[in-house]
């Protein structure tokens, strides 16, 4: 049996193709429009800052402010 068959130099290899910064860009935008939002209402979400009556989005993302290193009480 030969080891032809099994030769790396042989087999075709994968190249990877770049991704054109004019593809990406959109996503990278909305991407960090996305975690300003998200940063928005674990930060700032409380109090006189509200946009939501109520103490409902304060209470859902509580442990998470804490965890961030944001007082909240």
């Amino acid at each position: 049996m030969s080891n032809a068959a099994f030769d790396s130099a042989t087999q075709p290899v994968a190249q990877p193709t770049p991704i054109p910064l004019r593809e990406l860009l959109p996503w990278v935008v909305f991407g960090g429009l996305l975690l300003l939002l998200a940063l928005y209402f674990v930060g700032a979400e409380q109090g006189a800052t509200s946009l939501v009556p109520g103490m409902y989005v304060h209470e859902f993302v509580h442990d998470g402010r804490h965890l961030l290193g944001f007082p909240c009480h």
